[in-house]
C-alpha cells in the first residue's frame, strides 16, 4: 500500500531539505527525523544516519545523542557499541541530560566500555540533577542496590520519590516496594500498594504483577483473586515472565478464575519459554502427569532438563527418577545419579535419599555402604521419612556404620511417626530386642531430635 502525506508534511520535508542542503546543522537534524520516522517522506534509516551524522559532526548535543542511539541500535548502521559510547560521551559533556543517562547505562552494562558502577553512577547523577526522571530512577536503583557506592536506602528512596511524583512509572513500582519492605521508611503495604497502582495504570508490567499479586495475597488489600488475576493478565500479555507464571498457578488451580488445565499449560509454557525456571518445571510436571495435555515423558524430561540445567534441584531429582526408571528413555542409572547428587549438593531431601539407595545397590556407582549412610543421613536430619527408615535399616544392619539398635529403634520410629508402616512394624521388631535400659534411651534420642526438629508451623 502506498502511504499518503499531508502537503503540510511534504513541505516541512522539503524545507528541512533545502536547509540541510545548505548545511544548516539544525535542519539536518529535523531531516534526519523524519527519515528516521517516515513522515513526510518514505522511512529510510540509513539516509536517517546520514543526516544526524552531519549535524552531529557540526555539535548538535541532540544530534550527537540520536547519533550515538543510532549506533547502539544498529539503525541505518551496524550496532556498533564504541561509537555509540563516542557520540553519547560527545553530547554528555555538553551537558546533554539524556546522553548522560544514556553513557551511564552503557557503562552499567560494559557495553562499548569496561564495566564500572562507578562511573554509571557518576553520569546517572549528572542527568538526574537536571530533573530527568528515567535518571533519577537509576540512581536510585544503584543507590538501593550498592552499586558504584554505598547502599543507602535514604538516598534511593528520595530519587525514587523525585521521579515518582513526575510520573515515572518504574519509579512509582521502586518507591512501592521500598514500602513493601520497609527500607528507609516505615514498612506500609497499604502506601506500596498505592504506589503500585499509579504505575500500574500507566500499563507498567512489574507494577501491574506486583498489584496482582498483593490482590492474591491481601497484602495493602482485602483479598480478590478476580481482581488478582485481571492484574496479572495485564501483566502477562504485556510479556511479563512472572506475571505469566503466576497466572499459570492461578489458572491451574482455580483461583480467582475457572480452573483450566491445558490454559494454565499455555501460560506456563510462555513463561517457560522465556527461560523462567519455574514455568518450566511445572510445564515438565504437566507433561508428565497428562495435565491439560497428552501424557508426553519425553516431553516432560525435556522440560525437567532445561529446569535442571539452571540449577533447580526439584528438576534435577525428576530427571534422575526418569533416568532411574527408564521413563520415555532408555535407562540409565550412570545419568540417574549425577542428577540425582546435583540435586543432592544442593540440600534437596529426596535426591539424597535416592542417592543413598544407589550407593547402597551399587547402581550407576560402585556399592559403597558408608557412601551411603552419608546420603541417607543428610536427608533423615531433614526429616525425610524414607531416608530416616533407610538410615535405620543401616544402624540396625550395620552396613556403613557401627551396629547400633537404639539408634536404628530412634530412626525408625521417626520415619513411623511420619506415617512409614513398614517403619512402624520394624521398630516393634527392634523394640523386642531391647532392653528396659536401652529402649529407654532410644525413647530419650528420639525426643531429643523431635524437640531440635520441631514441624514447620501451619500456614494460615
Amino acid at each position: 500500500m502506498t502511504h499518503r502525506y499531508s502537503d503540510n508534511e511534504v513541505g516541512t520535508c522539503a524545507w528541512f531539505r533545502s536547509a540541510a542542503e545548505g548545511g544548516n546543522p539544525y535542519a539536518q537534524f529535523n531531516l534526519a527525523l523524519l527519515y528516521k520516522r517516515g513522515k513526510g517522506v518514505e522511512q529510510d534509516e540509513c539516509q536517517a544516519f546520514a543526516w544526524m551524522r552531519l549535524a552531529a559532526l557540526a555539535g548538535i548535543a541532540f544530534a550527537q545523542n540520536h547519533l550515538g542511539a543510532m549506533y547502539y541500535n544498529g539503525c541505518g548502521t551496524p550496532n556498533d557499541d564504541a561509537e555509540a559510547v563516542f557520540w553519547f560521551r560527545m553530547a554528555a559533556r555538553q551537558g546533554d541530560a539524556s546522553a548522560q543517562q544514556n553513557l551511564g547505562l552503557m557503562y552499567r552494562k560494559g557495553r562499548g566500555v569496561p564495566q564500572s558502577d562507578d562511573l554509571a553512577l557518576t553520569w546517572f547523577s549528572r542527568a538526574a540533577e537536571q530533573g530527568v526522571a528515567s535518571a533519577q530512577t537509576l540512581l536510585g536503583e544503584a543507590y538501593a542496590q550498592g552499586l558504584g557506592t554505598r547502599r543507602s536506602f535514604p538516598l534511593a528512596l528520595a530519587w525514587f520519590r523525585k521521579a515518582a511524583l513526575q510520573g515515572d512509572p518504574a519509579a512509582q513500582l521502586n518507591l512501592g516496594l521500598m514500602y513493601r519492605r520497609g527500607h528507609g521508611v516505615l514498612q506500609s503495604d497499604t502506601q506500596a500498594v498505592a504506589w503500585y497502582r499509579q504505575a500500574a495504570a500507566q500499563g507498567h508490567p512489574p507494577a501491574q504483577r506486583h498489584l496482582g499479586v498483593a490482590y492474591a495475597e491481601g497484602r495493602g488489600v482485602t483479598v480478590d483473586l478476580e481482581r488478582a488475576c485481571g492484574w496479572l493478565r495485564r501483566a502477562a500479555a504485556q510479556g511479563d515472565v512472572e506475571a505469566q507464571f503466576n497466572l499459570g498457578v492461578m489458572t491451574a488451580n482455580g483461583f480467582g478464575v475457572a480452573q483450566d488445565e491445558a490454559a494454565a499449560l499455555a501460560w506456563y509454557r510462555r513463561a517457560a519459554e522465556a527461560g523462567h525456571v519455574l514455568a518450566q518445571y511445572n510445564l515438565g510436571t504437566m507433561y508428565a502427569h497428562g495435565r491439560g495435555v497428552e501424557r508426553d515423558q519425553e516431553q516432560a524430561l525435556a522440560w525437567y532438563r532445561k529446569a535442571a540445567e539452571q540449577g533447580a534441584a526439584n528438576a534435577q531429582f525428576n530427571v534422575g527418577v526418569i533416568y532411574a526408571n527408564g521413563q520415555g528413555v532408555t535407562r540409565d542409572e550412570t545419568r540417574a545419579v549425577a542428577w540425582y547428587r546435583h540435586a543432592a549438593e544442593q540440600g534437596d531431601a529426596s535426591a539424597q535419599n535416592n542417592l543413598g539407595v544407589m550407593y547402597a545397590n551399587g547402581q550407576g556407582v560402585p556399592q559403597d555402604d558408608a557412601e551411603a549412610v552419608g546420603w541417607y543421613r543428610k536427608a533423615a536430619e531433614q526429616g525425610h521419612p524414607l531416608a530416616q527408615y533407610n538410615l535405620g535399616g543401616m544402624y540396625h544392619g550395620g552396613r556403613g556404620v557401627e551396629r547400633n539398635v537404639v539408634l536404628a529403634y530412634m530412626w525408625m520410629s521417626l520415619a513411623a511417626e511420619a506415617g512409614d508402616e513398614t517403619a512402624g512394624t520394624n521398630r516393634k521388631l527392634i523394640e523386642q530386642r531391647l532392653s528396659r535400659e536401652e529402649l529407654g534411651t532410644a525413647r530419650q534420642l528420639t525426643e531429643r531430635w523431635r524437640a531440635a526438629h520441631p514441624a514447620p508451623a501451619a500456614r494460615p
